[in-house]
């Protein structure tokens, strides 16, 4: 077995000690999913303790603040001068949507073309729905051990992603860049304002402070390659991507910064010289965009 698939053998066995509940459809047995609030929260520390130490100064080192609400949102929380430092706002219903996204990439493995049944149900959904679960999850066979085992790990790396690319949009200066467009920064999603170099560059250094928690890109591919497919995009995908995003692009430059990574050619140390400079509220300074 080659390194990247020990770790996320790892990876994946350690999330399965996590056992919060977050599902039980309708008229089915008692189904939890192996991760929940809590794995994201974990999921968050892990991610702010291997950043740089200059990123972690405008970042609350509780990263991750969590909202009950059954809306799917994600969204960068600015600091403020009087000291509050950044973090990410992650509602229970983005959770809830990751889990299913896993878990529909997961069935797949044993049921071919079910990950793209999932997306045609959500890309037909109404504007202001809630986003609907998979097809006959009451069945026993998507709920094995093994189906379970790769769900676990796909959250776990869908969430690594979007947790990381909200971090970097405080260091990388695009949530101090365009605070004044959000003023209710919990709902309003950056991806919508932020130009296609800055989500790039949002996109690169995530991927870098996941693989630095042995956090694969596998989950990361397959969550963009989902909302890719979707003919008509809902409103919660602004909380993952730009609706402009090349998503062919970035899963290969994804591919390409894993590659680099387990072979030494590439690490997340500090921002690079090109970057310009942005003012961040609590005084710290952090580049912007991406060349």
């Amino acid at each position: 077995m080659n390194r990247h698939g020990s770790i996320k053998n790892l990876v994946t066995t350690a999330w399965l000690l996590l056992l919060t509940p977050a599902f039980a459809a309708p008229n089915t047995p008692a189904h939890i999913y192996p991760c929940g609030m809590e794995a994201a929260v974990k999921v968050g520390n892990d991610l702010y303790a291997t950043l740089d130490p200059e990123f972690q100064k405008i970042i609350n080192p509780e990263s991750i603040s969590m909202a009950k609400l059954d809306d799917p949102l994600m969204s960068p929380i600015p600091g403020n001068r009087q000291g509050l430092l950044c973090q990410v706002s992650v509602s229970t219903g983005f959770i809830d949507l990751l889990n299913h996204i896993a878990h529909a990439k997961a069935i797949d493995r044993i049921q071919p073309g079910f990950f793209l049944q999932y997306v045609f149900v959500l890309a037909h959904e109404g504007a202001d729905a809630n986003p609907a679960v998979p097809p006959n999850l009451d069945n026993a066979r998507y709920w094995t051990d093994a189906v379970m085992r790769d769900q676990a790990s796909f959250f776990n790396e869908m969430i690594g992603i979007t947790l990381a690319m909200n971090l970097s949009h405080h260091y990388l200066g695009h949530c101090a860049k365009y605070a004044a467009q959000r003023p209710d920064a919990k709902r309003e999603p950056i991806n919508n304002l932020i130009a296609p170099d800055e989500w790039e560059a949002s996109v690169k250094y995530a991927a870098l402070n996941s693989l630095n928690c042995a956090i694969s890109t596998d989950g990361a591919r397959a969550l963009f390659e989902f909302i890719d497919q979707m003919p008509q995009r809902p409103a919660w995908t602004g909380y993952i991507m730009p609706q402009s995003a090349n998503i062919k692009r970035i899963n290969e430059q994804l591919a390409r910064y894993e590659h680099d990574y387990f072979r030494g050619g590439i690490k997340m140390d500090k921002a690079p010289a090109e970057l310009s400079v942005a003012s961040i509220p609590n005084g710290v300074h952090r580049g912007v965009g991406n060349k």
